[in-house]
């Protein structure tokens, strides 16, 4: 019997547009808990619900481990964790399930269960480790080990239920200072092979994770920080190039990803790490994510000197206006500026946009488009405005939210507050600012191209005019009035709703159907699964 048997909610397998895309990490989150645990004399180990088929492979682990506990640790370096998606907390909700009815107590962590315990304790967990987790977990398995017994009242960073049934909260844990005093993330666990495989046949090379901060300390008013808070650790960039070095002489990657929400802001961090790197010689080409307002001539200069392929930036908007209503702190002469320094720098730069945000304007949309055709970044990942609890906008438009108040999957791109035009306009616009984007880079003087993706591009640029008739029609569509749902409807249901739920099409206004009836149509035409 092993102590600890960690997993996590979040199955590739579930997302469509990300199981097309092939990009699959193993959890970074569990990993570091697992090593944690392990250093303290704990037998772990690992579910890894990234490439597994179904929760019922997690219950073949239960069957096969026999743990003594059942840790879902969430991947708080994943966004898509962050993002609290309906469908992966289905699968925590069952993952819980199975571990009881087997009679293995079951500890959660992560944004989801931070934002709402109650739900997960409803479904069957012992305890919710609320925040920053790793010391609390560490404490809670020794207390119910008997290894260090000890009243779970007494440690922080808890919710659970008391015997009456009333939820309680522990004071909360003070974060981590000292990122460097934790052991690196227990990769032995994993099977590094299986992922391998899966980025060589589809990419042609392979991509592992890597983590060297936690949290940010922007104050962008939509982004939601249960885990880390409004703060910033940052590792020794020395010791972040020794596991670089490491991870080559081990596993031989192709690239690195870092998982950080902001790369190297402490000044000076980025140009001792391409030193550090050059020095045991550990460069690996590599992705990460900036801001614009960090970029000056040195920092590009270490980044290219220390491998450097991508910088993905929150570029967010081409409209000041925008910006200055998301308390970005930036402004659009400076992600023009930031563009032509990684440009000239030989390293690629992506745009991760938003669209939705309230007050928005055709003419905002206007001007993000026309940043793409100035910038010609290499890459983009669009979104609509997500409201998610813990942020300014989410408490702005919470009046405005209804039943469906977390996206089901990364490409639900639902408008969950009454934004300025309908869920069907902005994935028809998603649709379209894509196919413009990749005709643009086709076009693009000097560029490679594969031929796969040349006659993809091509074959989505022959519908480009009826996308944009779409997105006018789309754009004359009032909201919905939608009053109370229907007998025998749950609010779930309504959250996931199917063309084949006649109770449903009845609760829509003529207007909602129809531009349900748009979406469906645009999807099948030109649904192109890109970020």
């Amino acid at each position: 019997m092993i102590d600890v048997l960690l997993g996590q909610s979040y199955y590739l397998r579930f997302d469509a547009k990300l199981w097309g895309a092939q990009q699959p990490y193993p959890p970074l989150g569990a990993l570091y808990a697992a090593a944690c645990l392990r250093q303290a004399g704990h037998r772990v180990a690992l579910f890894d619900s990234m490439l597994a088929a179904s929760e019922r492979e997690w219950s073949l682990s239960l069957e096969r481990e026999t743990p003594r506990l059942a840790v879902l640790y969430e991947d708080s370096f994943n966004y898509l964790s962050k993002m609290c998606l309906l469908r992966m907390r289905a699968a925590g909700l069952a993952m819980i399930g199975m571990a009881r009815a087997r009679g293995c107590p079951v500890l959660v962590s992560g944004s989801d269960a931070s934002d709402h315990p109650e739900l997960y304790l409803d479904a069957g967990a012992a305890f919710v480790l609320v925040g920053e987790a790793e010391l609390t977990l560490l404490e809670l398995v020794d207390s119910l080990t008997g290894r260090r017994p000890s009243d779970p009242g007494g440690i922080r960073g808890l919710c659970y239920r008391a015997p009456g049934g009333a939820l309680v909260r522990t004071p909360p844990r003070s974060f981590i200072k000292d990122l460097d005093a934790l052991p690196w993330p227990a990769r032995d666990l994993v099977d590094v092979d299986r992922y391998r495989r899966r980025w060589r046949a589809r990419h042609g090379y392979h991509s592992m994770n890597l983590v060297s901060t936690r949290g940010c300390p922007y104050h962008c008013n939509w982004c939601a920080k249960p885990i880390y808070g409004q703060r910033y650790a940052v590792r020794r960039p020395e010791g972040v190039a020794d596991e670089m070095a490491w991870l080559k002489a081990r596993y031989a990657p192709d690239h690195v990803a870092f998982a950080d929400d902001i790369f190297g802001l402490q000044p000076g961090w980025v140009e001792r790490f391409a030193a550090a790197v050059v020095e045991r010689d550990a460069a690996i080409r590599f992705k990460c994510l900036s801001r614009v307002d960090l970029l000056g001539e040195s920092v590009v200069a270490a980044l290219r000197a220390a491998g450097c392929r991508t910088v993905w930036v929150g570029a967010e908007s081409g409209s000041q206006r925008i910006l200055d209503a998301m308390e970005k702190g930036t402004r659009v002469e400076q992600i023009k500026e930031a563009t032509r320094r990684l440009h000239a720098a030989g390293i690629e730069i992506g745009f991760f946009l938003q669209f939705g945000y309230p007050g928005e304007t055709r003419e905002d949309i206007e001007l993000t488009r026309q940043l793409l055709r100035d910038c010609r970044p290499d890459d983009i990942g669009i979104s609509v405005s997500y409201p998610l609890p813990g942020t300014r906008f989410h408490e702005r438009v919470s009046a405005e939210l209804g039943g469906k108040r977390n996206w089901t999957d990364s490409d639900d791109l639902a408008m969950l507050y009454r934004g300025p035009f309908t869920t069907a306009f902005y994935r028809a616009l998603h649709r379209l600012v894509h196919k413009e984007f990749r005709l643009g880079r086709l076009r693009a003087p000097g560029r490679r191209r594969r031929a796969r993706e040349t006659v993809s591009t091509l074959l989505g640029a022959a519908t480009l005019a009826l996308d944009r008739r779409r997105l006018e029609r789309l754009a004359r569509l009032p909201h919905a009035a939608l009053g109370p749902l229907p007998r025998g409807l749950t609010p779930e249901a309504a959250a996931t709703p199917s063309p084949h739920t006649p109770a449903l099409d009845a609760w829509r206004s003529p207007q909602e159907a129809e531009q349900e009836n748009e979406a469906r149509v645009g999807r099948k035409a030109g649904g192109d699964g890109a970020a």
